[in-house]
This record gives structure tokens, sequence and C-alpha cells, in this order.
């Protein structure tokens, strides 16, 4: 990356904006400070933000929220969009409005710790470091594909780590599946579309030891995947999620479009609505990739 880039944004003095030089000196490929440099002013940080989004692509990874979301098949309502106003008023403008409803859990969304942890953090109580951070993408897609039931495994984990290098403390972790392709179809996604009956699912996720592993040794912050659960489909224990929320550490799951990302070097923006003491929440997710 353009090492004049770097040294003009560590020169910058003026305004301190943590999470704006956080986003700009990761974006621009730069190496890490222990203290951020502070912007002259806001018109030179919007300027330099522009200046570095240039050299970024931005990814979608969330599912649009409409009458085919995907909820665990338990949930008791699926999402809703009701009118409340649509036309022309007596004043001659346009004007719509409409109601908003929807179990925190389905589409794409966060699992905040207190899902499975009576102690855990809700959603509002989330830091930002813990939603906007670095991320790898581990694919095993051969392995999915194989077996429907597959989970992540340490091994899957080390040679991630021989391949590209050890995954840094404080990243994010995604697991490419590329179960996406099934969604909005029940059956091929959750392997199973009768209503209500969660016994006989069948989708890939996270295996237990690879989540520990990747907690204890990697000081991992959050985890992500492309189907339904972040603990795979036969699974009666939920022990991912049980681990993860112990360690307050948050979920997303029904994510998309990972195969845009690369294992190394993207930046994840993944931001629910901020439900007070809620377990979970619709959430857009983006990425940045160099």
């Amino acid at each position: 990356m353009d090492k004049g880039l770097c040294f003009k944004l560590h020169q910058r003095r003026g305004l301190r904006v943590w999470r704006l030089w956080l986003l700009l000196w990761i974006a621009a490929g730069c190496a890490p400070l222990e203290q951020p440099p502070v912007l002259a002013h806001t018109e030179v940080a919007a300027a330099e933000l522009s200046l570095v989004l240039d050299r970024v692509r931005t990814v979608d990874l969330s599912h649009p929220y409409n009458s085919h979301t995907l909820y665990w098949p338990s949930s008791p309502s699926a999402f809703e969009h009701g009118e409340l106003d649509y036309g022309i008023t007596p004043g001659g403008y346009f004007y719509s409005a409409y109601t908003l409803g929807t179990p925190e859990h389905g589409g794409t969304h966060l699992d905040a710790p207190i899902h499975f942890d009576a102690q855990g953090k809700t959603v509002e109580q989330l830091t930002l470091d813990q939603l906007m951070l670095p991320v790898v993408v581990i694919d095993v897609v051969p392995q999915a594909d194989n077996n429907s039931d597959y989970q992540l495994t340490v091994a899957d984990v080390t040679a991630f780590e021989a391949q590209y290098g050890p995954i840094a403390e404080g990243s994010g972790v995604l697991v490419r599946t590329r179960w996406d392709r099934f969604w909005p179809d029940a059956k091929t996604y959750l392997g199973d579309d009768t209503p209500k009956r969660t016994t006989h699912l069948h989708f890939p996720g996270f295996g237990a030891p690879a989540v520990s592993y990747l907690l204890a040794e990697r000081g991992v912050k959050l985890i992500g995947i492309d189907t339904a659960s972040i603990d795979h489909g036969p699974s009666r224990e939920f022990e991912v999620h049980r681990i993860i929320s112990a360690a307050n550490v948050p979920a997303l799951e029904n994510l998309t479009g990972l195969q845009y990302l690369p294992p190394k070097g993207a930046f994840l923006i993944a931001l629910p609505m901020k439900v007070e003491g809620g377990s979970g929440a619709p959430a857009r997710v983006v990425a940045l990739v160099p």
C-alpha cells in the first residue's frame, strides 16, 4: 500500500476520532499504531475517508428482510411489514409509512451473548470494537458439499493458518459453506421445511473444539457463518452458542456473499438494531475489502 498515504494519515493533528482513524488505517493497509493520530479538521477527515474508500470495495453480506426471510422453525412469527400510509396526501405531496415486526433471530442477524448465557451481554451492551473489526474467512465448501452436517474443526483452522498465517488476536472469524446459495428455500437451506419441527435440520456449522481453540488460543472477538446457525443443524445441546456466550462473544448467522471476501484482509462492520435487553437483532453486515 502507498507509504505516502500512511505517512500522511500519521501526521494529521486535530479532532480525535478513534473509530474513523482505525477504519482509515486498516483500509489503507498501514501498520498498526499504539496511539491514533488526531485529525486537524472534520473536512480533512472527510476528504481522507473519501480517499481511502476509493481504494476499497464494499461488500454487502446481508439478506434483505421480506416475506421470504427464513426463521428458526419454532419461531411463532416471521417478518411483518404493514402499510400505515401510502399515496398522495391532501397537501399534494407523497407520503408513506409502515409498521415493522420481526423475531430477533431470523434473516441476517446477530446473536448477543445473553442468548445462551444469563450473565452475557445484551445487544446494546456490545462495544463497537466487537462489531467493527478485521476478519478472516475460512472456506469449508468442499467439506460441506460432501457432508451437510459438517462442523469446522481445529484441523481446518490450523490448515488455514499454515497457508495464510496466524489469526490475529481481536479478529473475527467467518466460515464460508456457500449454503447461502440455497436461500430462501427452507427445505434445502435448513434441511427440513416442516413447520415447527427442529429435530430434522441439516446444515453445516462451527465445531465446539474449533471455537474453543479460536477463543483460547487466538482471542477471537466475533464469529459468523452463512448458515442458519453457528451450531450445525443436528445439534441438540448448542455447544457452540454456549461456549461463545460464556465468553461474551457475539455471532452472526445467515450471512451471504462470503465468496467476495479474501481469506484475510477484509474489515467487517456488523451493526445490529440496538435493541435494549435484546438477545439478538437484525443486522446490516458489510465488509471493506482492499
